[in-house]
């Protein structure tokens, strides 16, 4: 599937599955290895646990909680409430701890495998916000956007909910349906999506040739097997003659470090930093490529759902590489984490943020995110919400129904004079336009059967790569490149 599903699902509905978090995970060995120090486990018992006085005042409120509080409670429930406090009192969105069945979903996620509604969350202010949908996704389709907030699922109110909560109330077994509310800037009222959870098995890597042997390569996430298969996909497309290359990283939350270091190396030379790591005291490592480089030009796609690992990506690209990045800001994502299950015991985990990552040329993009060389956004349309048919519009009404109907009857080339959600009477003339080319009633009244003709021929429009502006740029880019060299 090469077309952009991102933006068609949209408008159609469809099945979908979550992922835990958006992530950049390493191994506790791996990062010992390149900062030193003394893994997890390996200290001395004085500077382990809680001291004596730590130990006896949490004995003290569980006491209490047990023999004076009004009802009974579970012990265990206590306990891993206690575990979850300590590690939201850290700040960190990123620093969690999961009970068993949520680290079990986790680990299937970094493995590739997803259950829920494939968007990666996260915790802000105490709001869920997705960090993006990812590529290929049901929640890609049905038009999930970085930034939006999830007000809850199936009229339980998400907000205040520790994430783990929360993403057990959005997850539930395959076929059983989430009424989602979503909130998202610029639109007055929340977004209804009505979704079928399901189970479904990513593909990370999808590679194509297109025109003037300029190689195609999407990453969707970067989980275990997708450095294996980015390698694949790029000797194919090599020996195909490839002369330059467009790396695809829009709405690809992160992933595994290792992973995307394995997979840029191989286009930096020898001696140029990869990434650097910085300790809780301030200690960087520079991870230095030992590749050889590529000679042809690159240019990676970026936007606001592109996190962690892709931004790795895209800062060692641009910085040590060359490349052009074409797109979006990034979603600014710079910390590195670690997930410590064996260290418990009983199958839950705790996945800790344990230190920064920086470009090579020492930039912290956390929050900030990285800027593409090229910015350009894509048109209107790629974010219009599906329109509710919870009523019939017409001429004078006022609303985010009305702003969606006129970014799609502008993308299919009608003329329409605002797009600001007032039902006009170009707006009016528009939509009879519209019925007259589609056998439909000539009214100017969207009704359902003119809802979804227009939302068909939408998604008839976005599936036409002519209109991915961003894409097309970077293919345009390359080539001028490839010409500039040539001449």
């Amino acid at each position: 599937m090469h077309f952009k599903a991102r933006t068609v699902a949209a408008f159609m509905a469809v099945t979908m599955v979550i992922s835990v978090l958006g992530t950049l995970m390493v191994t506790e060995s791996w990062f010992v290895k390149r900062m030193g120090g003394v893994p997890a486990g390996s200290e001395p018992a004085a500077a382990e646990g809680l001291s004596g006085k730590e130990e006896a005042k949490l004995g003290a409120v569980m006491n209490l909680i047990e023999n004076k509080y009004y009802k009974e409670v579970d012990r265990e429930d206590v306990v891993n409430g206690a575990i979850a406090g300590m590690m939201t009192s850290l700040g960190d969105p990123y620093s969690v701890y999961m009970e068993k069945d949520t680290a079990k979903h986790f680990s299937e996620s970094i493995d590739g495998s997803f259950s829920g509604i494939g968007a990666e969350v996260t915790l802000e202010n105490g709001k869920v916000v997705v960090i993006s949908a990812i590529k290929g996704s049901p929640a890609e389709r049905a038009g999930m956007q970085p930034k939006d907030i999830l007000l809850s699922v199936n009229g339980d109110k998400l907000e205040g909910l520790q994430l783990n909560d929360a993403v057990a109330k959005i997850r539930g077994p395959r076929g059983t349906k989430a009424k989602l509310e979503i909130q998202r800037t610029g639109t007055l009222k929340p977004i209804r999506l009505e979704l079928v959870r399901d189970d479904i098995d990513v593909e990370t890597v999808y590679g194509s040739m297109k025109t003037g042997n300029v190689g195609l390569i999407e990453i969707r996430q970067f989980s275990m097997n997708t450095g294996e298969r980015f390698a694949q996909e790029l000797e194919k497309l090599e020996s195909q003659g490839m002369k330059g290359l467009v790396i695809d990283v829009r709405n690809n939350p992160g992933g595994v470090l290792p992973v995307v270091l394995s997979i840029i190396e191989p286009f930096i030379a020898k001696g140029k930093t990869l990434v650097q790591v910085e300790d809780r005291s301030g200690k960087r490592e520079k991870t230095v490529s030992k590749g050889e480089g590529r000679s042809y030009p690159i240019a990676v796609l970026t936007n606001e759902g592109s996190a962690s690992a892709s931004e790795i990506l895209a800062g060692a690209l641009q910085e040590s590489a060359g490349a052009v990045l074409i797109g979006t800001k990034t979603f600014g994502k710079g910390t590195v984490q670690v997930s410590y299950d064996k260290t418990l015991g009983d199958g839950s985990m705790v996945k800790m943020t344990i230190a920064k990552w920086l470009t090579p040329n020492g930039t912290w993009v956390h929050q900030k995110g990285i800027s593409p060389n090229i910015e350009i956004a894509p048109p209107d349309v790629y974010k219009a919400a599906r329109l509710s048919r919870s009523s019939e519009l017409r001429k004078d009404q006022l609303g985010d129904d009305v702003r969606s109907l006129q970014q799609m009857l502008k993308a299919l080339g009608y003329k329409v004079d605002r797009s600001d959600g007032y039902f006009s009477a170009v707006t009016d003339q528009a939509v009879r336009q519209f019925q007259q080319a589609s056998d439909l009633p000539v009214n100017g009244v969207v009704n359902n059967a003119t809802a979804d003709a227009i939302e068909k021929e939408v998604v008839a429009w976005i599936r036409d790569t002519k209109h991915d502006v961003q894409l097309n740029k970077a293919l345009d880019v390359v080539q001028q490149k490839l010409s500039k060299a040539a001449s």
